[in-house]
């Protein structure tokens, strides 16, 4: 039987859906998953980095003697050594390089100055710290206005723009605005955040002969094997990658890091493996940042709901080195406007490079738009559900005009409002005395959709058990899970009898890294081809022995039966084709997204909080999240990703911000201690997740569309929004701090 080229949408699913365990849950939780931290070596050797401690500095002179000469060192690198002179930081859009691995012009804390191999990590920091550096201390700017200032530094020497300024422009904004019957303008800004994840970076580098294998806590290991190869001058086979279990990236995760490359150097030039593990204050200095924004927003309605113009100027600044870091286009897309303008700046600074965060540039967004759209709402009077609900738009109006597979933030809107009982507690909100109670509202949308290349390859067995081989790396989301129950729903075979090969360059299948909300809507298509491939060449073995047609016959539960008639059927492990051949291999792609249509994934955020008029702290006592992804495949590891991406947004509405001191330029807070991430303490006992499935048929063969993103998006706006109803006072700063709030109160008072 030859397969169809888009097979049907799945209806009713045995498997797809169901709320089960992880397949890996027992190794998760008793210790025996394998983290790279984990990864031990015979005779194997420990990093160490040597950071610079200024914002911004030149190395005169450097002395590694006395370290060299110190116990179990084996190894020293620094800028003077050849084979570390490899380009870093290309600039977008041309192949030329802003930096090297150990560059002498230092433009953060944090910066890599040289490197120590030594045969435990103790002897290698030891030796660090015995490195002996001569800097040259240079003026350094921390403020994107003042970096953009005549007589600012220079960080590069093309100047302290990282890029040229990003615009969206359709309709006339001035005749837009000339038409409205109210209009807003307010500046938000948001603290710069930092991922920092569970597990910390980390990579160990083994060679034999001219081949590199390395283990990296990485969402993507053909990224870092793209990476590695062309910074150590490798053909892409000689270099394998692999990444079986990881604690959280965020993004921070997903590119090349230095002290990889540097632990394939130690490695090569040692001729032993070498381990390079940053500290957990390493992790708040060096591999990313979600960095801080500047928004000015203008907004202007007419009297019957229906916006007339949004103009919006960004600023973000990208630390030292350039990486994207805008989010305007939700302003562009979210809510129905003919008249848009959005400009967005990206500076830079002399500070921690920013990387990919958990939906780049959109929560910033989130935090300006949902709180315009709620000050719009309370200027006409009306309710900020409702007003949303009069501008959702059915086409993507910034790619032009196309009409979505689906929308669901409609549903998103009104079921959340009624699950979250929107209009009693807005009605029992508590504005008098000590503790103000109030709830408010955000939307969001993700501005990716995921797509090809994937691919898959599923092995059936002749005793009816199966094999996954996909690239795709499992961040902690469950996408094993996922993945091995797409076979299961197709081919019938038990979850616990699929055995999974992943996330390794060596063996798997060619796959884009896990980020950007797209792994499931990436590769669960290929899977699933994969499995009806499979199921195409069981049916043609059935059909030979039970002399009944293909195109008669169905796989359920094990059985290949007659369509016309169930006593003609024959189990799986019983086909004498299957059992002489030993093993059925199917191949299966992704196929490409919709040519006329685009993919988006909604969400609506509904947040209670309580304010302390006499202590500043705010308290969240119950979230709901309805969230538009498309179709649930596992309802417990969907939810588990609305509930993490609901905590991080309370994190960065509430409690997280980089501090950079003024005078000196360096992190006051680069520790655990410091700087603050949501405990338990922090987030509601109630959070609810309302998935909202608009069975989408177009948008893939799965149905499905990115959920990791979209949870955090909308969630400190929503916040934000509750705390204006409690207090009637419009906080524009994250995170919001009790001492900004006190201030915020009595400046009301004044008033």
């Amino acid at each position: 039987m030859k397969l169809e080229s888009q097979p049907k949408p799945w209806g009713d699913t045995a498997v797809i859906g169901k709320r089960l365990p992880r397949v890996d849950a027992y190794e998760r939780v008793s210790g025996a998953a394998e983290y790279t931290s984990d990864i031990v070596l015979p005779g194997m050797l420990h990093t160490a980095i040597l950071r610079c401690p200024y914002p911004h500095a030149l190395v005169k002179k450097i002395a590694t003697g006395a370290a060299a000469k110190m116990p179990g060192v084996r190894a020293i690198l620094t800028d003077s050594d050849a084979e570390a002179r490899i380009p870093w930081y290309f600039h977008s859009g041309s192949k030329k390089f802003l930096s090297r691995l150990f560059d002498p012009h230092c433009r953060y804390e944090g910066e890599e100055v040289a490197a120590v191999a030594a045969d435990t990590p103790q002897q290698a920091w030891d030796a660090v710290r015995a490195i002996a550096v001569e800097y040259d201390e240079l003026p350094f700017v921390l403020d994107m206005d003042e970096a953009l200032g005549a007589n600012a530094p220079k960080i590069h020497q093309t100047g302290n723009r990282a890029f040229d300024v990003q615009k969206i422009e359709r309709g006339d904004v001035a005749r837009g605005f000339a038409e409205a019957d109210v209009t807003i303008e307010t500046a938000y800004r948001t603290a710069c955040e930092i991922h920092t994840p569970l597990e910390v970076h980390g990579s160990v580098a083994k060679w034999e002969g001219n081949r590199l294998t390395v283990w990296d806590s990485t969402q993507g290991v053909f990224e870092i094997q793209a990476g590695l190869a062309h910074a150590l001058k490798l053909p892409l086979s000689d270099v394998r990658v692999i990444c079986h279990y990881m604690g959280g990236g965020f993004g921070s995760k997903i590119a090349l890091n230095k002290h990889t490359v540097i632990a394939a150097l130690f490695a090569r030039g040692t001729g032993r493996p070498v381990k390079a593990c940053i500290s957990r204050e390493e992790t708040f200095l060096a591999v990313g940042n979600r960095p801080a924004h500047v928004f000015t927003l203008k907004a202007g309605a007419k009297k019957d709901g229906t916006i007339a113009a949004f103009e919006m100027h960004g600023k973000a600044t990208t630390g030292a080195y350039p990486d994207w870091t805008v989010g305007g286009f939700q302003v562009a897309d979210l809510y129905r406007c003919a008249n848009v303008r959005v400009e967005e700046e990206q500076i830079f600074t002399n500070a921690g490079p920013a990387r990919a965060f958990r939906a780049p540039g959109f929560p910033q967004c989130a935090w300006a738009l949902e709180q315009s759209m709620d000050a719009l709402a309370e200027k006409l009077g009306m309710d900020p559900v409702e007003f949303r609900l009069k501008n959702v738009p059915t086409v993507s109006q910034a790619q032009g005009n196309k009409p979505y597979t689906s929308t669901g933030l409609s549903r998103c809107l009104a079921e959340g409002a009624e699950a979250f009982g929107w209009k009693q507690a807005r009605a029992r909100s508590k504005n008098g005395g000590p503790i103000l109670r109030g709830v408010g509202v955000a939307a969001g949308l993700w501005g990716y959709s995921g797509g090809p290349p994937s691919t898959a390859i599923v092995k059936l067995f002749a005793d009816g058990s199966a094999n996954l081989n996909m690239g795709a790396s499992d961040l902690g989301t469950g996408t094993k899970t996922v993945m091995a129950m797409v076979v299961a729903e197709e081919l019938g075979v038990p979850l616990e009898k699929i055995q999974i090969e992943y996330a390794d360059t060596g063996t798997t299948q060619y796959a884009t890294a896990s980020g950007g909300s797209k792994t499931v809507v990436a590769d669960s298509p290929a899977v699933r081809a994969a499995a009806l491939d499979v199921k195409s060449k069981l049916l043609d073995m059935a059909s030979e022995q039970l002399n009944v047609p293909a195109a008669d016959l169905e796989l359920k539960g094990g059985i290949v039966v007659s369509i016309r008639s169930t006593e003609t059927k024959v189990a799986v492990a019983d086909l004498r084709a299957l059992a002489k051949q030993g093993v059925v291999v199917g191949v299966g792609t992704r196929g490409p997204n919709p040519a006329d249509k685009i993919v988006r994934p909604f969400a609506a955020h509904f947040a209670e909080v309580e304010v302390n008029a006499r202590t500043g702290e705010v308290r969240v006592v119950r979230m709901l999240a309805a969230q538009d992804s498309g179709r649930v495949m596992n309802r417990l590891t969907y939810e588990s990703q609305v509930f993490g991406g609901m905590t991080m947004g309370i994190g960065f509405g509430l409690l997280e911000r980089r501090v950079l001191d003024a005078n000196t330029g360096k992190m006051t807070n680069a520790n655990w201690h410091d700087y603050k991430i949501p405990t338990a303490l922090d987030v509601p006992a109630s959070l609810e997740c309302l998935p909202i499935d608009p069975h989408d048929t177009e948008c893939n063969t799965t149905g499905t569309k990115g959920l990791g993103e979209p949870a955090t998006i909308p969630t400190a706006a929503a916040i934000a929004n509750a705390f204006y109803h409690a207090t009637g006072v419009r906080v524009t700063e994250t995170p919001i701090r009790p001492a900004q709030v006190l201030a915020l109160l009595a400046a009301r008072k004044k008033v």
